[in-house]
């Protein structure tokens, strides 16, 4: 299986990542990539870029030699309510969205039920797109209700690369990112592999995910992101219009 846009990118924009627009650019096109999405950190997360980037992006062209670039955002999902920290308004302007739970932003570690209603309550919102990296056991939910409530509102969940690297900070990734793999098979729920690259080199990086699609025997149809156009007629964004 071939990837063929990264859809979880990031940049110095985001504060904690080291590479331009026109590196990581330059680096998808030299990958063989026939897109790429930039999605910075929303204005909650420390050290990001404020409203002010996110609602100025409509000046940045979204072609650079020969790759197609989707210029968004990863937004935090900051409650069960499934509230994010960005106007619907300028999420709507922007060309795609991810939705995620952080630490700094979520707060406390809370029970399962309650990530699950922070998960589904975003799901819901006709403007988010994709769920970035639920896999993470901290903030852990009911994966056949994530599964269910994905296929039925047309969200992608990520299967994230970032996460399932040995060594690091988010808890029970393969096991979980394995369970819910699971039950979006049994509902025909799309996946979308995003490298959640915070330098260039890691652009498209599926080392891990791909492993994990092979254990758990998943269908490349249920995977969104094998060629551009295709991740476009799936985004939820694009269905609404």
């Amino acid at each position: 299986m071939e990837i063929k846009i990264d859809t979880h990118t990031h940049t110095i924009a985001s504060g904690h990542a080291y590479n331009t627009i026109r590196e990581m650019a330059s680096m998808a096109e030299s990958k063989g990539l026939e897109g790429l999405a930039i999605t910075e950190h929303a204005p909650k997360m420390p050290g990001t870029c404020g409203l002010y980037y996110f609602q100025n992006l409509k000046v940045v062209p979204r072609k650079l030699g020969n790759l197609r670039l989707l210029f968004g955002v990863e937004l935090n999902i900051l409650d069960e309510n499934g509230t994010v920290d960005l106007p619907e308004e300028t999420i709507r302007s922007l060309d795609i969205a991810v939705a995620s739970i952080h630490p700094p932003c979520y707060g406390k570690t809370s029970g399962r039920e309650e990530n699950t209603r922070a998960y589904v309550n975003a799901m819901r919102k006709d403007y988010i797109d994709i769920i970035g990296h639920p896999d993470d056991g901290r903030y852990g939910p009911d994966y056949d209700i994530l599964a269910r409530t994905a296929r039925e509102t047309g969200t992608l969940l990520e299967i994230n690369n970032s996460s399932l690297r040995p060594g690091g900070f988010r808890e029970n990734t393969y096991g979980n990112a394995l369970e819910m793999l699971r039950c979006c098979k049994k509902y025909g729920t799309m996946v979308t592999l995003g490298s959640d690259a915070h330098v260039d080199v890691d652009i498209v990086n599926t080392e891990y995910s791909e492993r994990l699609l092979a254990e758990a025997d998943f269908p490349e149809e249920l995977v969104a992101n094998t060629s551009f156009d295709r991740l476009m007629s799936v985004l939820k964004r694009r269905a609404r219009k």
